[in-house]
């Protein structure tokens, strides 16, 4: 298992300057088997009437699954994403969101996760996505 450290480290070692933007921050206590991201509430990841956009959201839940592929492995290893299924169930304004991905299974050449975004005030979900990524 990596630590927290090692994860919010990745995310500088890892990702585009645009992700990095997004401000995620690794939460210290993880389910188990899953990595918890914070996404701060943002002016600037808001669309009109102050709600968490779409992108965002996808592009949280990437970002989490590729530490949660990290946290498996307890290292990185390259990937690429080959397939996210979002579905959008609710509008999140005026709270954090939390990104909890979990590794379904993970073999020598494909990795498959599960993400679930909800809100860090109320617990509520709005954001459930799959994914499917090819290890190189």
């Amino acid at each position: 298992m990596t630590d927290t450290a090692a994860l919010q480290a990745a995310l500088a070692d890892y990702f585009a300057p645009w992700v990095q933007a997004l401000d995620l921050r690794v939460e210290p206590v993880q389910p188990e088997g899953a990595v918890l991201l914070r996404l701060p509430h943002s002016d600037q990841l808001a669309r009109a009437g102050g709600m968490l956009c779409g992108q965002a959201m996808m592009a949280a839940a990437d970002t989490a699954m590729v530490l949660a592929l990290i946290a498996h492995f307890g290292a990185f290893r390259p990937c690429t994403t080959v397939q996210l299924n979002t579905s959008f169930l609710k509008p999140l304004s005026g709270q954090d969101a939390l990104v909890e991905a979990r590794v379904l299974r993970a073999g020598k050449t494909m990795a498959f996760g599960e993400i679930d975004l909800r809100g860090a005030a109320d617990g509520r979900s709005v954001c459930r996505a799959s994914t499917t990524y090819a290890l190189l």
